[in-house]
């Protein structure tokens, strides 16, 4: 196993890694998990990254990553699954999750005959605090040789309201297709799966019925639509976008050293010093002093990877992401790379002039980024979560 994260070195511009022991291994990845919001590392059961709902999620993922300006990383074969609906959904969520059909095979076989299709979607793994933006159900739609192209069929998806003793269905979304249409036939069910969030107990799945334009009832295959025995990549499937409603911040650390150290320095100027003298002392250091810009408050390489951490079998993409970090002296007087603050500069003098009554700036980050990670659940769904302030893009003295 290699090193968990790298680090640079300014003299060789080269990466320092080092194995690290069980323990820091495990403090770390509880650290990351505690960020990723994650109580503990998923263990999916199924890792099936070729079936429709993860190619649509990675074509998601290279969208989102395309707008934080990286180059995507990971290709899907075909023609890419998303339309400008699903960007413009995605640019308004902060999580994305995909739901598997729970229909076993044995009973999508016993419907295979009749003239309807049935799903059923757990969304018990939505997180407490997210609404559901969109809802989406995606199927896909075969080319139909031996049918009339110009011939249409009436595909209508409906909320199963009540199983016994008699079904009785609610109608969601319905659309005319053509039997010579090719692609992913979408649904719209946002204000179901809103209710199905909030009350659990009605969610009762779905059913697909298709008619043909005479009214005649069909089965659902006899017009290209593919079911759970067709091929992997088109396999049905439901996607939601969700956008926390509420802010959830994480426990602040305690800075018991730093109010100890804070504690104990003076508040009050240094005695004996004339404004004169001051004025003198701090003209002389600025016309003298220079900082090394190697020594001075810039940016470092740092990076992170789950792959190293042993995630791979749950974290989709990335491999890993470049968090970098903030080192550097923040020493009189504040060069322009600096990056400081006016704030900055006046702690700088004072500093200087009395280093007992307050201490240096410190360096650290002026500018952060966000990153989008992809990875299965426990139940072998796929998400795509955004996360804020994951990745330096500035450094300077505050």
């Amino acid at each position: 196993m290699q090193a968990n994260f790298s680090l640079d070195n300014d003299i060789q511009s080269s990466f320092l890694q080092r194995r690290l022991k069980s323990q820091e291994r495990r403090e770390m990845q509880r650290e990351i998990l505690s960020i990723l919001g994650l109580p503990q590392r998923p263990r999916p059961l199924l890792q099936e990254r070729h079936t429709a709902a993860p190619m649509f999620m990675l074509d998601l993922y290279n969208n989102a990553i395309l707008e934080d300006s990286y180059k995507p990383a990971y290709t899907t074969p075909g023609p890419p699954m998303l339309t400008q609906q699903d960007s413009h959904f995605l640019s308004d969520a902060d999580m994305v999750m995909s739901f598997v059909n729970l229909v076993d095979l044995d009973e999508d076989l016993r419907l295979y005959h009749q003239h309807h299709r049935e799903f059923r979607f757990d969304l018990s793994r939505i997180p407490a605090g997210e609404t559901v933006t969109a809802a989406e159900l995606r199927i896909y739609k075969d080319f139909i040789h031996e049918r009339y192209e110009n011939e249409t069929f009436l595909v209508s998806v409906f909320q199963v309201l009540q199983q016994q003793p008699k079904r009785e269905l609610y109608l969601l979304d319905s659309r005319v297709v053509w039997a010579a249409e090719e692609g992913w036939l979408v649904f719209d069910l946002t204000v179901t799966t809103n209710r199905w969030v909030m009350n659990p107990g009605q969610n009762l799945g779905l059913q697909l019925s298709l008619e043909t334009a005479y009214g005649e009832r069909m089965n659902p295959r006899r017009a290209g639509l593919v079911g759970s025995t067709g091929p992997r990549n088109k396999q049905p499937f439901m996607v939601a976008f969700l956008k926390a409603s509420g802010i959830h911040l994480r426990s602040v650390r305690s800075a018991s050293g730093n109010k100890q150290r804070g504690h104990h320095r003076s508040k009050t100027p240094k005695a004996g010093v004339a404004p004169s003298q001051v004025a003198l002392k701090t003209a002389e250091a600025a016309e003298g002093a220079s900082i090394d810009p190697k020594q001075g408050c810039k940016k470092h390489e740092l990076y992170v990877s789950f792959r190293d951490l042993g995630w791979q079998d749950w974290i989709i993409a990335p491999e890993g992401y470049a968090a970098y970090y903030c080192e550097g002296e923040c020493v009189f007087p504040l060069n322009s790379y600096m990056n400081a603050t006016n704030h900055a500069i006046v702690q700088t003098l004072v500093h200087f002039i009395n280093p007992d009554t307050v201490p240096k700036p410190c360096c650290a980050p002026t500018q952060l980024h966000g990153i989008s990670v992809l990875y299965f659940d426990d139940s072998s769904n796929v998400i795509l979560k955004k996360y804020r302030n994951m990745v330096v893009r500035a450094c300077g003295c505050h």
